[in-house]
């Protein structure tokens, strides 16, 4: 079996190929299958071209990802398996309209059509995200709620989801699109999505540096660490079309936590002294997208479906705390 992951260069797609190229095989649509190539493909050369050299199988194929060539050699290769991450993050897609649409929308469409041609549908993990979703007053909300986004982000991946549940009615593909939460904690440094703040409280003051907090303390956030995101995507992969039916869409477990709880945690885990690093400084243009994210959402069917979220905010700092000792 051939593997396809887009965005491989990005903070999730790293994981994921670092994983894959540790398995000889792995459990898709329901049966295992022993992993032949893994091709990577991000915009980003130089970490592709690191994990083609440190993993195994790894084929780097850099290049946007609607470039004639990059989907001239998808389409030589013939994956079973297509892991669709790359987009544009939240706060990019919302002050650059048309690279979002380009990114997030068109090269999904030209990665779809291109999975058309292929002789066999692959299993398609489509990574969308809890934006597509809109709220008054950080409310709590359903997996069952009808999206109705109000940002361009969210907009771009509700229409994704649409185009996998479409093309697996059609039986070009065996789709699952996955609404993420917000991963946190993510290491490395910080990118211009509307929710990097919720890393960025952590992961600064654990490395004695000032973070600005850019919304208010009350704001509840729906997480999962990023263990929890590779763990998600792979149980995706292994599930059995059958499990799916025509809704190919899973809203992710995450849990409801406050930012002020964040920072409690934090105290309580690492000090008092790095807790002060944290400097409250409002951002209105931030404050606007993400009080419109649900503070917490119900999800009995993808629980029922075997996705467990974390156990406490403790836990997610905790494994961003251990990785840090392990370096």
């Amino acid at each position: 079996m051939r593997i396809l992951i887009t965005g491989a260069a990005g903070f999730i797609g790293q994981r994921v190929v670092r994983a894959l190229s540790e398995c000889d095989s792995l459990v898709v649509d329901g049966q295992e299958r022993r992993i032949a190539a893994i091709l990577a493909t991000d915009i980003a050369e130089a970490p592709l071209r690191e994990m083609e050299r440190s993993c195994r199988r790894v084929h780097a194929v850099p290049g946007n990802l609607d470039d004639a060539e990059v989907l001239a050699r998808i389409i030589e290769d013939a994956p079973e398996l297509v892991i669709h991450l790359a987009g544009v993050v939240s706060g990019q897609a919302e002050e650059d309209y048309a690279l979002g649409m380009q990114v997030n929308l068109q090269a999904t469409i030209a990665l779809i059509d291109a999975c058309r041609t292929l002789r066999k549908p692959p299993v398609f993990v489509f990574s969308s995200s809890v934006a597509v979703f809109s709220c008054a007053d950080n409310d709590t909300i359903s997996e069952i709620t009808q999206p109705a986004p109000l940002s361009s982000y969210g907009t771009q991946k509700l229409m994704g989801e649409l185009l996998v549940r479409d093309a697996s009615r059609k039986g070009f593909i065996k789709g699952r699109a996955l609404r993420y939460p917000t991963i946190a904690v993510r290491a490395g440094k910080p990118n211009r999505a509307a929710s990097g703040f919720a890393s960025g409280i952590i992961r600064e003051p654990l490395a004695g540096v000032a973070a600005e907090l850019p919304v208010g303390r009350a704001l509840r956030m729906h997480l999962a660490s990023p263990a929890k995101a590779l763990e998600y995507t792979l149980k995706a992969v292994a599930l059995a079309q059958s499990e799916l039916g025509l809704e190919t869409t899973v809203t992710l477990p995450g849990i409801s936590v406050t930012v002020g709880t964040m920072l409690d945690t934090l105290e309580a885990l690492a000090g008092a002294e790095v807790a002060a690093l944290v400097v409250e400084r409002p951002d209105a243009a931030i404050e606007r997208i993400v009080a419109t994210w649900p503070g917490q959402i119900v999800t009995p069917r993808a629980e029922a479906l075997g996705f467990a979220p974390n156990e406490d905010f403790a836990e997610i700092v905790r494994e961003y705390m251990a990785s840090l000792a392990a370096e």
